[in-house]
């Protein structure tokens, strides 16, 4: 019996097939999995992650259906952040046989709930896990389209940080309601006055 190929591996192969620049960080401890190099020295870091078999819901808070929770590490959201706003994370759900990619900035904004678990090594600890819906992520059939989602957001970023009023996003378990009394031209013309 043949060994699976892992996830990481699955995206190395397909990134030399297509020839396109990456490092594999994969063995380093404070960098994401692949770097990917872009145009003018452009850089996006992608850490890749992996749901084998489902998961025991009897161990877990409910969160979401078994089917479309993701259980990722608190450290991994942590890494993402130090690369911001140019890194994600890319799950495979090897159960159901999909892809799912989840920018900084959804991890950012999305529902999750955090839970410590409890390990034992030399000494009691605890590590920090996030439990995520899937559908909060970007769907993808396959490593190249997880990997045009990549291109997509890159492309839409500027966007997304600096041109975008509303709330970002749309997740699964949010309702994004209505606040406040509506702005009109004179109140910002009184906020550029008071603060300057």
């Amino acid at each position: 019996m043949t060994a699976e190929v892992s996830f990481e591996q699955e995206i190395r192969t397909y990134l030399q097939q297509v020839g396109r620049p990456y490092t594999d960080e994969t063995r380093a401890f404070s960098e994401l999995d692949f770097t990917l190099l872009l145009p003018a020295g452009v850089r996006f870091h992608l850490e890749a992650k992996e749901k084998r078999q489902p998961y025991n819901m009897t161990a877990w808070p409910a969160f979401a259906p078994e089917a479309e929770l993701f259980i990722l590490d608190d450290l991994t959201v942590r890494k993402c952040l130090a690369f911001a706003p140019r890194a994600g994370v890319a799950v495979k759900d090897g159960v159901r046989g999909r892809y799912h990619f989840f920018s900084v900035l959804d991890l950012a904004l999305m529902p999750r709930q955090r839970v410590n678990r409890r390990i034992e090594r030399n000494a009691p600890d605890l590590k920090g896990k996030w439990l995520i819906d899937l559908r909060n992520g970007r769907a993808a059939a396959d490593i190249a389209h997880l990997l045009a989602l990549v291109d997509d957001y890159l492309a839409g970023l500027h966007a997304a940080l600096y041109e975008l009023h509303a709330c970002y996003g749309s997740y699964e378990g949010e309702n994004v309601g209505a606040g406040g009394s509506t702005r009109r031209p004179g109140y910002w013309e009184q906020d550029v006055r008071n603060a300057r």
